[in-house]
């Protein structure tokens, strides 16, 4: 069986999380957005470790429960280990989330982060719909690389020195367009949901600006610093030869190649703990109604 990436990014998925969302911010979602007063019975596909169900469940309303789907044995087992001593209704699924079958419908679909993975994003999206009952909802958290990317801004160096954006849009594009994976995915959920009759249907972007500052407590700013790095801010790029014979062969020229690379070098030299950084990933949240065909002839 082949092995599943995400399985072994524990990690990596653990120090991540908390740069996307301010807890405020989802309980105003919540309570003042979305508007849930009754428990709900949520899905979570390619849930992880939980992460949605940690952060959702103590703002729902009591008698919420919450069941997640993931392919990953050790996510998911992770997940098992988190939640055992908590007060919840959980129920976790080891299962491909295209090809598993479920046994009932949900009062809301969510994903995060999971979309953008996917090589028919719109065929997951379908199956996330048929999961949900007739005036239930459909969330999904999902980014818009380009938009996180213009987002940073490091005190002595201009933007466009450390992050070339009109070459990493290429990038991207070229990427989504080959493989199907679009990290750009976030913006166009909307015109996907709309197209599967999903109604009422918003985008929000998330409200979590991170700023690492050398005035920041030692504690704070080592897991604020160990977040970004994690997240590849900063990060030294590979062997040069290698990194620009692979960036060519995405679609970019050879000045563009050398551009990109001396750009990450040099953010990868002057980022560090003492640095005064602005990062905001600019996640977008989208949601919608879901109402049955037999419902919309009435």
């Amino acid at each position: 069986m082949e092995d599943y990436y995400w399985d072994t990014q524990l990690e990596y998925l653990k120090g991540t999380r908390d740069l996307y969302y301010n807890d405020d911010y989802l309980d105003f979602l919540v309570t003042r957005v979305w508007k849930i007063t009754n428990p709900v019975n949520i899905i979570d596909f390619g849930c992880g470790y939980g992460y949605l169900g940690l952060k959702l469940l103590p703002l729902l309303p009591k008698g919420s429960k919450y069941t997640g789907i993931d392919k990953g044995q050790q996510l998911i087992n992770k997940a098992v280990d988190y939640f055992h001593d908590l007060p919840y209704d959980t129920e976790f699924i080891v299962a491909d989330t295209i090809e598993v079958k479920l046994e009932c419908k949900y009062d809301i679909a969510i994903c995060h982060a999971f979309l953008l993975h996917m090589s028919e994003p719109q065929k997951m999206l379908q199956k996330m719909v048929d999961s949900v009952i007739d005036g239930g909802k459909i969330i999904c958290f999902e980014p818009h690389w380009i938009s996180g990317m213009s987002s940073y801004e490091l005190e002595g160096h201009e933007q466009s020195q450390l992050v070339p954006l009109g070459i990493l849009q290429k990038i991207f594009e070229e990427k989504a367009s080959k493989t199907g994976n679009d990290g750009n995915i976030g913006a166009k959920i909307p015109k996907y949901l709309s197209e599967l009759g999903v109604e009422n249907i918003q985008c929000r972007v998330s409200d979590k600006v991170n700023f690492l500052h050398p005035d920041t407590n030692q504690q704070e700013k080592d897991r604020l610093f160990y977040a970004l790095k994690e997240e590849g801010v900063g990060g030294e790029p590979t062997n040069k030869e290698q990194f620009m014979e692979s960036l060519i062969k995405r679609g970019v020229s050879l000045k563009e190649a050398q551009e990109q690379y001396e750009a990450e070098l040099l953010f990868s030299q002057v980022f560090n703990k003492e640095s005064s950084l602005i990062y905001s990933p600019s996640m977008k949240i989208t949601f919608g109604d879901i109402k049955s065909i037999m419902h919309n002839l009435k």
